[in-house]
């Protein structure tokens, strides 16, 4: 049975909540004011969820996310610099997915007005579909058709095509806050930041495997905001600072640290890996990335089992080929030992827990899918750098 996706005003707390019938759990995300501080999973029992049980693991003495936002409501202290923040670009990446696009531009329109322009790249399309849909909302939101395939080569367009300094990026399959673009931009007074992240938490878990996925690879970074500095031991753990379907670059970043690696991600043979190659470029450089769950977005996860194992195996291509990037181009030693310790310490324990169906593991198909797209990760990148330079000739 699914789990029913909530979003709760802690200052409006209601009486009861919704008929939940239908559903085994909910899982919610609760705010004080504006500001996401925590999520809860709890049981559905006959269509509801009992507000005492639900009030008790919210209002914990632990529970220090909530306690500082409330002290900071009490005491009317921001803590940003709101001063001569820079424009925002709003870009989005996608490729034949016009229910999704749709569903994406309508939430840019319900975003507070402060100036930002809205892009669409659509990268390589079978039909003009999305173009269609981005033409109805008129002179809001600008088309860009990029044919050569793959996401970071989209990205690229999109860096290259902005009218302004930041670039937002949110995946055409989320949802974005009201509050998410003038989260990200207002972490930018900073020069040193190259890059903001921000929290993204399910859209629906309608599904077993989107239900899954959420278990397996969740793109939420939890709730207190982080500021990580530039290191070559941080780009080691560049995973942690967030994902590419909600993130914020500077446009100096191609001049700083060089553009996306157009061997990487969706398009390619390397599936993944795009996102996080870049901030581990960023942090290896020295600059910093602030994640902030202030940038709220919405992720739809995929919905099919076959689309669930799909994503394992390229997450698999994509850890391996990201890493060979980073030895290759900036001849960064370091990967050796995150490959190391990343198939001994979490791989191949994570395959045997699968394989002995130990409580919480993850199916074995699922395991063995990650693994196999680890295996192929290093020539596959290999491959698609090859065929940039065959194209490029």
């Amino acid at each position: 049975m699914p789990t029913r996706v909530l979003d709760l005003n802690l200052e409006q707390f209601p009486p009861e909540l919704p008929d939940m019938t239908g559903y085994q759990a909910a899982l919610l995300l609760y705010r004080w004011g504006n500001v996401p501080v925590g999520q809860v999973q709890l049981p559905v029992v006959n269509g509801r969820i009992s507000i005492p049980e639900l009030q008790a693991a919210i209002f914990k003495p632990e529970n220090l996310p909530l306690w500082q936002s409330m002290a900071r409501d009490l005491h009317g202290w921001d803590g940003r610099n709101h001063s001569a923040l820079p424009q925002v670009t709003v870009a989005v990446c996608t490729r034949d997915r016009p229910e999704d696009m749709r569903r994406c531009l309508d939430a840019f329109m319900q975003l507070p007005d402060d100036g930002q322009e809205y892009l669409v790249i659509d990268n390589c399309p079978s039909s003009d579909a999305t173009e269609q849909i981005v033409k109805s909302y008129g002179e809001r939101v600008r088309y860009v058709r990029e044919n050569r395939p793959g996401l970071n080569i989209a990205r690229n367009r999109a860096l290259a095509e902005a009218q302004h300094e930041i670039i937002a990026f949110n995946d055409d399959d989320a949802v974005p806050d009201p509050g998410w673009l003038r989260a990200l931009r207002s972490n930018f007074a900073d020069p040193e930041v190259l890059c903001v992240t921000g929290l993204t938490m399910p859209l629906e878990l309608e599904t077993a495997a989107q239900e899954l996925f959420e278990q397996y690879s969740p793109f939420g970074r939890g709730f207190k905001r982080l500021v990580y500095q530039g290191s070559p031991e941080m780009a080691l753990a560049a995973g942690r600072v967030g994902a590419g379907a909600n993130m914020a670059l500077r446009r100096a970043v191609v001049a700083l640290v060089g553009g996306f690696d157009e061997a990487l991600d969706a398009g390619t043979l390397t599936r993944s890996g795009g996102d996080t190659e870049m901030f581990a470029r960023i942090l290896l450089h020295g600059y910093q990335i602030i994640y902030d769950p202030m940038a709220l977005s919405w992720h739809r996860h995929r919905r099919t089992w076959e689309a669930l194992q799909h994503t394992a195996y390229g997450y698999g291509v994509g850890i391996f080929a990201f890493w060979t990037s980073l030895l290759l181009r900036e001849r960064f030693l370091g990967v050796l030992t995150a490959a190391w310790w990343y198939g001994w310490h979490y791989q191949l324990p994570q395959l045997g827990r699968a394989l002995l169906r130990r409580p919480n593991s993850l199916p074995l198909a699922l395991a063995w899918a990650e693994l196999r797209g680890c295996l192929v990760g290093v020539p596959n990148y290999l491959l698609a750098r090859r065929r940039l330079t065959r194209e490029a000739a």
